[in-house]
């Protein structure tokens, strides 16, 4: 299980250690590292670009609506939608983030 970044260990480390973890939501991975919710997510988009080169990906798991069903498939922002394009519900699945190794 991942903690507070360990001394020595920037944000971002400590968030790639949680991230091996498995699937997680950005306030999870908040609550796993010790940093808010908006710095997580500022760092996931820095994640993603730095992983391109590495033989691994960030993976994302769209939000869903819990209304309707509704699967926002192509959605590849880090940050939380706010409402679902069908039906208009406020009522989504936050976005689950984790990194898988080629």
């Amino acid at each position: 299980m991942s903690g507070p970044p360990a001394r020595g260990e920037t944000a971002r480390q400590a968030l790639l250690r949680a991230l091996r973890d498995g699937p997680r939501t950005a306030r999870e991975l908040s609550a796993a590292i010790s940093l808010s919710e908006r710095e997580v997510v500022a760092h996931l988009e820095h994640v993603a670009r730095s992983l391109a080169n590495a033989d691994a990906e960030l993976r994302i798991e769209p939000p869903r609506c819990q209304d309707c069903g509704f699967g926002f498939k192509k959605r590849e922002r880090t940050s939380r939608a706010s409402r679902c394009p069908r039906c208009k519900s406020e009522r989504l699945d936050a976005p689950r983030f984790w990194i898988e190794d080629r």
